[in-house]
């Protein structure tokens, strides 16, 4: 019929695969992401039966021999992938099985798809995870070098989006540097918990073949063998792991994103982004647009579904294996990848970036900003800190009457109006640099401690 395949499972069935079906459960595109774990984790299970006595050392060299050469053919190219055969596991055994006969048949004794793919995405998880760590640090580095280059660039800090009190520009990076650190430890645990081998579950209940799968898990890098073979192919919480590792990165570079997209327009003119992350408009010609930023944004949406996706897969799935798990590839692999290029390209885009240090103090002196240091002063003459906060907010009220831009625009009569204590020296309290300088203790905006973080922080990437 025209939409069934010419071929059946086994001599069980009696009617052929439909071509719908095998076309809706075909999985290569994600599976050749996998496929050299694949070969690399049948070296070892072949190793692994030899030792075992299950093959002899004849037939395992030639399995070895067969695979290596698959190997390099899915390197080069080369390897004829067969929509036909289904996935990765049955592609590599009918292609080792054309290169050495009849014991490439015997490479899946004592060995299920239920663990081999379960180790294969394990192996596949756990190498990107340590390049996600790497690109992290790289990302790190890039806040920490922009950081240090202007830890005394005095900028608005905001609550609500609204001026509450100067910061340095370099103590605002090192927020986001602080961000991706805790990154690195989420990244770390995730891949500490998926670093257990699957591989000799077979099925569901092991094999009675007399394997030795604290030899496998060592040889694949793995810290421990399974404890439990119903768990150990039904397991996948390490993708709702790195899932939820990745959501969070991606919120991160979200924050940053809409940040940059903020200090970009006019109303901020904060910094401006290299031509290299931006775009133009086609029909307006003075748009620089910074597409880099808005697309992390969006892609952050995306990252946040796979999670929310993969959690929702396996909360009604009865032990052990069930076909569901086959979707669990797409969120972790679409996670990973995109987490990795949305860290990289930012990384790359944030040396670009070059700082209007002019306009951010402008913006710093606006909005009152200095009120807190205000009321810290009646503070410090004797008077109680929630007295101090009301007399200052009816200074405050005076100076928006008067339609002053800043509290230093009040004289001195008009502050004593409202707090008697007030003395000369209040004037040298209400600038914005006095305002950073006094933030002097560990994890403040003073510069000092700025530079003292970026020294931490590079020790900690190092």
């Amino acid at each position: 019929m025209r939409n069934q395949t010419a071929t059946t499972w086994s001599p069980l069935f009696k009617e052929a695969v439909s071509r719908d079906f095998e076309n809706f459960h075909e999985c290569l595109d994600q599976d050749k992401r996998i496929a050299l774990h694949d070969v690399a984790g049948s070296k070892v299970h072949a190793n692994m039966l030899a030792r075992a006595g299950i093959i002899t050392a004849q037939e395992n060299a030639q399995i070895q021999t067969g695979l290596d050469q698959i190997a390099e053919e899915m390197r080069s190219g080369a390897f004829e992938w067969k929509r036909e055969l289904e996935d990765v596991h049955t592609n590599v055994e009918n292609r080792l099985t054309a290169l050495i006969g009849d014991a490439g048949k015997k490479l899946h004794t004592a060995r299920s798809r239920n663990d081999q793919v379960a180790t294969d995405i394990r192996l596949y998880a756990r190498e990107q995870l340590d390049l996600l760590a790497a690109d992290l640090k790289t990302l790190v580095g890039a806040f920490v070098d922009l950081a240090e280059e202007h830890v005394d660039a005095i900028m608005p800090g905001f609550t609500h989006l609204q001026v509450a009190q100067p910061v340095t520009f370099g103590h605002h990076l090192m927020a986001y540097a602080e961000m991706f650190l805790r990154d690195l430890d989420r990244v770390g645990a995730a891949r500490e918990r998926l670093n257990v081998s699957p591989l000799g579950a077979a099925a569901l209940a092991g094999t009675g073949y007399p394997i030795d799968p604290e030899y496998s898990a060592d040889q694949l890098g793995f810290s421990q063998s399974f404890a439990n073979s119903l768990d150990a192919v039904s397991d996948r919480d390490y993708v709702v792991d790195v899932c939820s590792a990745g959501a969070v990165i991606m919120g991160h570079l979200s924050r940053f994103s809409e940040e940059v997209i903020l200090w970009c327009t006019p109303m901020f003119d904060f910094i401006e982004v290299g031509d290299q992350f931006c775009t133009g408009s086609s029909i307006m010609p003075q748009k620089r647009n910074p597409d880099l930023a808005e697309l992390v944004r969006g892609k952050a949406a995306r990252v946040i579904g796979n999670l929310a996706f993969s959690a929702a897969l396996m909360k009604s799935q009865p032990l052990a294996f069930n076909k569901d798990q086959q979707e669990s590839k797409p969120p972790l692999t679409d996670t990973l990848e995109t987490v990795r290029a949305a860290v990289s390209v930012t990384a790359q885009m944030i040396p670009t970036i070059t700082v209007k240090r002019d306009k951010m103090l402008s913006a710093a002196k606006q909005g009152y900003s200095t009120a807190t240091d205000l009321a810290d002063y009646l503070v410090r003459t004797g008077m109680p800190f929630r007295d101090a906060h009301h007399s200052v907010a009816a200074i405050v009220g005076m100076a928006r009457d008067k339609a002053l831009a800043t509290l230093s625009g009040l004289s001195l009569t008009d502050m004593q109006a409202f707090a008697p204590s007030i003395r000369e020296d209040v004037f040298d309290v209400l600038t914005v640099e006095g305002s950073v300088a006094s933030r002097d203790h560990r994890g403040g905006t003073a510069p000092r401690r700025v530079r003292e973080a970026v020294s931490t922080v590079r020790r900690a990437i190092a």
